[in-house]
This record gives C-alpha cells, structure tokens and sequence, in this order.
C-alpha cells in the first residue's frame, strides 16, 4: 500500500509561520505509525517531488491567513484545497505548494487525497516558538491530519476488499 505523507510547512524561525513544523512534530510524537511519512518541508521547494509522488494522501499544515481569529484551524479537503492554492495565498509557502502540486498533476501523481491544514497566525516576528494562542491549536490541528489519515486509510482498505 502506498503510504501517506504529512508535510509540516513554514519557516521555523519566525513565530507562528513556523506552526506548520511544530505541528508536524507534534503529530509525530502523537500519531504517525508506520505507513505515515513526516516531512519537514521548511519553506518547500521542488526538491520534495520524489518524495510525493505516488501516495495514497498527502496532508501539508502550514500558516495560513483567512482573516480569521489567531489559532484558527481550517481543513481544505480535495478540490477544496486546489481551488485554494489557485486563488488565494493565504502564505507565501502555498505558492511552492501549489507548484508542487501542479507538477505532481502534470506527471499524473497527484494523490487523490490531499488537504491542507492551516492554522490563522498571529506573530509573524523572530522567534523559535509560535505564539501562546497559536501554539494552543496544535493538538487540535493534529487531530484533524489523524482524522483525515483514519478516513483515507479506512477508505483504501473498503476498496481493497471490494
């Protein structure tokens, strides 16, 4: 079976614009297994193609600004995500993301499920560690790439006996 790759997004060393990381480390520590590939992307590049091509799913989490409170989580599923990356930069990172993407779709590995976690940030200044407000929604935001890996897998075994 293919596996899933969950990609943390995001320069580390600027407070919440670093919680795409954090979060992949949180959900590390908390949730992957075996079959879940943890990538740290930092502030992605083309240079990670090989390592999406042919997945069962992929999971970015990143910063993203919606224009809603600080700490905010939003799920983009499938489509959702696409019609996203196309229209809105939420952060700078999603353009690299969006090439990533582009060129997975033009080489026909573009997984079937993908989705995009964000969580809305608040600093965007030097530091290491994302603020008290965007830090508290890391395990929710965790929670939600466990959900999404559940459902896929759940969804790959039903089709696997059908």
């Amino acid at each position: 079976m293919d596996s899933i790759a969950v990609v943390g997004i995001g320069n580390n060393l600027l407070q919440d614009d670093g919680v795409g990381i954090h979060a992949l480390h949180h959900y590390e520590a908390h949730h992957a297994d075996a079959d879940v590939c943890c990538l740290d992307a930092g502030t992605v590049g083309l240079a990670l193609m090989d390592r999406l091509a042919n997945l069962q799913g992929l999971v970015a989490v990143d910063a993203m600004r919606l224009g809603k409170p600080p700490g905010t989580v939003t799920v983009l599923v499938g489509e959702e995500m696409d019609r996203h990356l196309r229209n809105h930069h939420g952060s700078v990172h999603e353009l690299g993301l969006s090439d990533i993407l582009d060129a997975l779709r033009l080489c026909g590995d573009l997984p079937a499920n993908r989705a995009l976690v964000g969580i809305e940030p608040e600093q965007m200044d030097w530091g290491t560690e994302p603020t008290p407000t965007v830090a508290a929604a890391i395990p929710s935001a965790t929670a939600r790439i466990r959900d999404l890996v559940l459902d896929w897998r759940s969804r790959s075994t039903t089709e696997a006996v059908l």
